[in-house]
């Protein structure tokens, strides 16, 4: 009864941590894009972290039983062994020895160690008791043994300088694997993504399509009465985005998530969730497919170009002002974001004045010529502002672009007029798909569509070779 009730529990455990990794899997998308769960993540969760809840109850019960049937084991056996203890020559010994007597189990002898098992915790047979205790005494005798023959051994070895290395005693220092402060794989967030107008992916389409005022309609001063007024038709047409999918897998073999001291499946799932962040802001950013543009290649953009072999902040400056100042004149709304690569801005930090004074400045409305003011010290995400704008470094901005490959990007937008829509984030561990070979095969998907061709003229984009790798 006992290896029945620990085989359900494991089962029991087994379908609780499938339950975890699967909850595990919702909150993953959440935290590696900081943002709150959605609806439907919401619900999904409370209906996982319910069944959770259900299983701890079945898991408690089965560990009440098995704690009740280890104690009455415990107790018979205690009494076994005072049984022995006394009936060796009628008195009390700590620890008898079988020195000349065959195995109380020996291959071949009458006794059965299995039936006497079934015997002692069925029915409590006192000889079953008794011949399970002499073996356990028998045990640990010879595994004594053979730990003195050991030490003896090693005593009698020809004296030798022995090392950490492999080979001359190296394997008696093992290493140290601290696995629960595990290094996880450095990834980007996804900034640009994040600080475009949001919205849910509608439902049951595989492209959405919003209608446009091409050309439209005009009025003119009349040029005497009763005569005819302007009569300009206007024109429409439509962008379309296609949805895409950005997925990921890992098979992840049985044994390692089984043998695992930490939960592999929640560091693997948790990796694939940083990935997709990375790839969903490169798709924004810079994708280039019919349908699937990315900010840097949308057609009719602001283009400003600054070449020069050897760039200054003090020759850069005036293009981010015509790139703002293009937005202002063909959207006729002001942009309200710069988004530029780490290094980019690191550049702008280090420029100085004729004083050698910094020209960014760690606080705003120092008392002295200013270029641009700091806003926190990040290697993504919010950094300060320029020309009145607040300034965004994001990681995934390439920097390998022009006829050099040496190149990075400044953009400007009016981040509403770009519209970014995504589904439900799905985290799921497959076991029956690959049960043949016993590998767990791990998943994480996710559908998303781009509008960033709206409005052409709210985007600004800044490169030349005036955007090679900085020098400091």
């Amino acid at each position: 009864m006992l290896a029945y009730l620990r085989k359900q529990m494991t089962a029991a455990l087994e379908a609780r941590a499938a339950l975890k990794t699967e909850m595990d899997g919702i909150l993953a998308a959440p935290k590696a894009e900081s943002r709150d769960l959605s609806d439907d993540e919401a619900r999904t969760f409370g209906e996982k972290r319910e069944a959770l809840k259900s299983k701890d109850t079945e898991i408690e019960a089965f560990r009440e039983r098995i704690a009740d049937l280890e104690k009455d084991e415990q107790r018979e056996q205690r009494a076994a062994e005072i049984l022995a203890e006394h009936r060796q020559t009628g008195e009390r010994r700590e620890r008898v020895t079988v020195v000349s007597e065959p195995e109380t189990y020996r291959k071949g002898g009458a006794t059965s160690y299995f039936r006497d098992l079934f015997r002692a915790q069925m029915k409590g047979d006192t000889s079953s008791i008794e011949r399970l205790s002499r073996n356990d005494r028998e045990v640990q005798d010879h595994v004594e043994r053979i730990a003195r023959g050991a030490e003896q051994a090693l005593a009698g070895m020809e004296a030798r300088a022995l090392t950490t290395t492999d080979g001359a005693g190296g394997e008696f220092v093992p290493p140290l694997w601290m696995i629960n402060d595990y290094i996880a794989l450095a990834r980007g967030g996804r900034v640009v993504a994040d600080q475009v107008r949001p919205m849910g992916l509608p439902l049951n389409t595989d492209a959405i399509s919003l209608p446009r005022v091409a050309t439209g309609t005009a009025v003119a001063e009349q040029t005497t009465q009763n005569t005819a007024v302007q009569n300009t038709d206007a024109t429409t047409n439509s962008v379309t985005a296609n949805v895409t999918t950005i997925a990921g897998q890992q098979v992840v073999a049985q044994q390692l998530l089984d043998q695992s001291p930490i939960n592999m499946d929640q560091i693997l799932l948790a990796d694939l969730a940083a990935d997709y962040a990375v790839k969903a802001d490169t798709f924004v950013i810079n994708n280039n497919a019919t349908n699937k543009v990315g900010l840097l290649n949308v057609s009719g953009l602001n283009a400003v170009t600054y070449t020069d072999a050897t760039p200054t902040t003090a020759e850069l400056y005036p293009k981010v002002a015509d790139a703002i100042q293009q937005i202002h004149t063909g959207r006729f709304l002001p942009g309200d974001k710069i988004f530029m690569a780490p290094r980019r801005w690191a550049w702008f930090t280090a420029a100085v004045d004729t004083a050698g004074r910094p020209l960014v400045t760690p606080v705003a409305n120092m008392p002295q010529n200013v270029l641009a003011a700091m806003g926190a010290v990040a290697s993504e995400g919010f950094v300060g502002t320029l020309q009145g704008l607040p300034v965004y470094v994001d990681p995934n901005i390439p920097v390998n672009l022009g006829a050099g490959t040496n190149e990075d990007r400044i953009i400007i937008l009016r981040s509403t007029d770009t519209i970014f829509f995504e589904g439900t984030p799905q985290a799921e561990a497959f076991r029956e798909t690959k049960a043949d070979q016993l590998s767990v095969l791990l998943r994480f998907y996710n559908y998303a569509a781009l509008h960033a061709s709206r409005y052409p003229k709210s985007i600004s984009v800044i490169s030349g070779t005036g955007l090679i790798t900085p020098t400091f």
